[in-house]
């Protein structure tokens, strides 16, 4: 169990992570926009521009200015390069 830096000085337990979408799809939005009226939202962005949505096991939703690629390379450069 690690804690993966989502930026902006936030964490994430690498094993509550289910999925890591980009935000340009419709269905995308609407996760989001659901998660906004039930309350499971957590922004992480700082201000930034949303570049990736994380989906956890509790089935909140995080919103990070880091973009998937880059949250996969640091969950994989954590885990000995295999997740």
């Amino acid at each position: 169990m690690r804690l993966i830096d989502i930026g902006a000085g936030n964490m994430v337990l690498d094993q509550r992570i289910v999925a890591m979408v980009t935000p340009d799809s419709a269905p995308a939005k609407r996760i989001v926009g659901e998660a906004k009226e039930q309350g499971r939202i957590i922004d992480c962005t700082g201000g930034r521009k949303t570049k990736s949505i994380i989906i956890t096991d509790s089935d909140h939703v995080i919103l990070s200015y880091l973009s998937c690629e880059a949250l996969s390379e640091r969950l994989n450069k954590d885990n000995g390069g295999t997740k």
